[in-house]
């Protein structure tokens, strides 16, 4: 038997496939059955194997009785001075561990928020807005029992963000089916700090599903910091869909882990609204990180921005695929697209590929992307004013990233990435 028929015949045995989404589930399970793991001939997944996950006997779900709580002091190298915090051990969510005091938003675990709000609940925001033709959204469909509903009501501003913090420390290969849905109501705002961690030596995969619902004139920012261990892999999806004149952002930080996928999306569902889409590899070793994105603009008088960068070493390689999809009705788009890398090895590899499909005539878009090296006369310049060839490499580097850095709006987390980049660069330099 392997992987994906373990994975299908797990639902037999898995807890909640007879409650409020049975359909639902067996429908995405027979699609996940049916479609199997991407192989490098499908064209999304091109340039990433998905071998070494498939040679990995993961468990795909565990029994409640698996549930734990960590000390404070485990907690505390990763929590975010300043933030809300929601914690997750071994995929199960500990209301023990997380602290929401002064809260003004609602946070309720998942299957009690798809039991409480019934039918109506599940068809406005269970799958609402997701692609339904990727196989590991369909995965998380079928398995979906874990996560937090977040409701940040009408008009409310949430000072502090939101950091999902997701531990574990399981003994034995263990796959994680992590489902968020956060909905945020009208001329409201919030951010949202997302990070995972695996403390052990086993093989752990987190297939993550997460559906933000952005109302009218409401504004979100999104972090997901991924600076895991080697023995962890991720698969991310994201979809982010927006009403009129809301405000959307998603920087995404690709430092640690085996191998990384982010499946990013927006969707646009009225006029003059903002999309933005930043992201940071630094990569090194046999790293692997693909970003796929996607924004449908659908809708006239419409903005997105996206601006990915890498710097990347050894026998890593990261993946841009950015795609920009401007339908016939939305007329007045702008939209921008630029992917930058640098390698600092020979062995390093990029792949990139900006796309614009466009069916609307009156729209100002572009995109581009480069691939170089570390300016040697910029090197020298530095060198000759008495600063380390080391030490002048990784200023150099970090000005190259400034433009995603620099739109981080949490002081705290700013300061935090910075540390994780003077590590990664090896170098001992207050950024």
């Amino acid at each position: 038997m392997d992987l994906k028929e373990k994975w299908v015949a797990s639902f037999e045995t898995f807890p909640h496939k007879d409650d409020i989404l049975k359909d639902i589930r067996r429908e995405a399970l027979s699609f996940f059955g049916e479609k199997g793991f991407p192989h490098k001939k499908v064209e999304a997944w091109k340039y990433t194997s998905l071998k070494d996950i498939q040679a990995t006997d993961y468990t795909l779900w565990q029994p409640t009785q698996a549930k734990k709580t960590f000390a404070p002091e485990v907690l505390h190298p990763y929590w975010i001075e300043g933030s809300h915090l929601l914690v997750f051990v071994n995929g199960f969510f500990s209301a023990e561990m997380s602290n929401t005091d002064g809260a003004n938003f609602t946070v309720t675990p998942l299957l009690e928020a798809l039991h409480k709000g019934g039918a109506s609940f599940v068809s406005k925001y269970f799958n609402a807005d997701t692609e339904k033709g990727d196989v590991f959204t369909a995965l998380n469909t079928a398995y979906a029992a874990e996560g937090v509903y977040i409701e940040v009501p009408k008009g409310k501003v949430v000072e502090k963000p939101i950091q999902l913090l997701y531990l574990s420390d399981v003994a034995a290969p263990t796959c994680f089916q992590p489902r968020n849905i956060i909905s945020i109501g009208e001329r409201a705002e919030l951010k949202v700090i997302e990070m995972h961690h695996n403390l052990s030596q086993a093989q752990v995969l987190t297939n993550a599903v997460t559906e933000v619902f952005v109302a009218k004139e409401a504004h979100l920012d999104y972090y997901k910091l991924q600076n895991d261990a080697l023995q962890a892999s991720l698969i991310d999806n994201t979809y982010i869909s927006q009403q009129a004149q809301s405000h959307a952002s998603v920087h995404t930080f690709s430092f640690g882990g085996t191998l990384t996928r982010n499946n990013l999306n927006f969707y646009h569902h009225g006029e003059y609204l903002e999309s933005t889409l930043k992201g940071l590899s630094i990569l090194e070793g046999n790293q692997h990180t693909d970003h796929y994105t996607l924004v449908n603009h659908a809708e006239p008088n419409c903005e997105s921005h996206q601006d990915y960068k890498s710097i990347v070493n050894d026998q890593a390689t990261n993946v841009f695929n950015g795609k920009i999809m401007v339908e016939q009705i939305a007329q007045k788009t702008n939209a921008y697209q630029q992917n930058d890398n640098i390698l600092l090895s020979e062995k390093a590899t990029v792949y990139t590929k900006p796309q614009l499909e466009i069916f609307a005539d009156d729209v100002k878009c572009s995109h581009g992307c480069t691939v170089g090296s570390l300016s040697p006369d910029s090197l020298f310049y530095l060198q000759s004013r008495g600063i380390g060839k080391k030490e002048a490499a990784a200023l150099l580097t970090y000005a190259f990233a400034n433009t995603v850095l620099e739109s981080v709006k949490i002081p705290a987390l700013s300061e935090y990435i910075n540390k994780i980049i003077a590590q990664k660069l090896d170098v001992k330099v207050d950024f």
